[in-house]
């Protein structure tokens, strides 16, 4: 048996309330890991539109840079088990949008793992190499710099797919009988915020009010899974009549 088996087994025979605070502690860990490794340390060392003085930053705090590569990759890793408690809790409202949401968030979870190596790879283009001799020494910075640049657009492309999840979930939400329906339509607004995301200078121009109800839409959702979880009786009853 293989271990996503085994993790999906043991999803599958744990009761639904401890399904959606164990959703809700994963969906914390992701927010937070996400944020540092991908604006709070980043903002800390980024010059933007100076490529030697965000080199000599990352330089100078190497430790700190790699901390943010470290904070996305546990930021992926606990947004795969979120997504699969997230799955198996909303199957019983509808299973087929509930398996698109996952598979979804899924693909936008591989472009943020790929997008995350652009955001290491300055530190390896950094410190030079023999096979990086082609290039001039002052050019290793602004190959360093837009390599952090493709790692924004990732992330901005993540941010798509994040969005049309949000949407989903939140549709989820809203037509389940096992929690409250005003944070399904707090959800769908905060996913329609992102996918302005879409056509990047939209997003520009009505940043941060597009990202305005992202904060009441998940973190709703965060403390009420946390706190709440889910009306047992009233998932099995969904669950028995789908």
């Amino acid at each position: 048996m293989t271990t996503t088996t085994k993790m999906m087994k043991q999803i599958e025979e744990t009761s639904p309330r401890s399904k959606a605070r164990m959703a809700g502690i994963f969906y914390v860990l992701t927010g937070f890991t996400s944020v540092c490794g991908e604006s709070f340390i980043p903002g800390k060392l980024v010059v933007d539109g100076n490529a030697a003085a965000t080199a000599h930053n990352i330089m100078a705090h190497q430790a700190l840079f790699q901390l943010a590569f470290v904070a996305l990759i546990i930021a992926v890793l606990s947004s795969i088990v979120m997504t699969a408690l997230f799955y198996d809790l909303f199957r019983p409202v509808n299973k087929s949008l509930s398996l698109t949401a996952a598979f979804v968030h899924l693909v936008g979870l591989a472009i943020l793992a790929f997008g995350s190596l652009f955001q290491i790879a300055p530190l390896v283009i950094l410190h030079g190499g023999q096979y990086l001799s082609v290039f001039k020494t002052e050019q290793l910075p602004a190959l360093a710099y837009m390599l952090l640049k493709l790692n924004i657009q990732a992330y901005n492309t993540f941010i798509v797919f994040f969005g049309c999840y949000c949407v989903m979930i939140g549709c989820l939400i809203f037509r389940s009988a096992f929690m409250p329906r005003i944070i399904g339509a707090l959800m769908m607004f905060a996913g329609l915020g992102y996918l302005t995301f879409l056509w990047p200078p939209l997003a520009g121009y009505l940043s941060p009010y597009n990202l305005a109800p992202a904060a009441p839409g998940e973190l709703s959702l965060m403390l009420w899974l946390i706190v709440m979880g889910v009306n047992n009786q009233r998932w099995k009853e969904q669950a028995g009549a789908a």
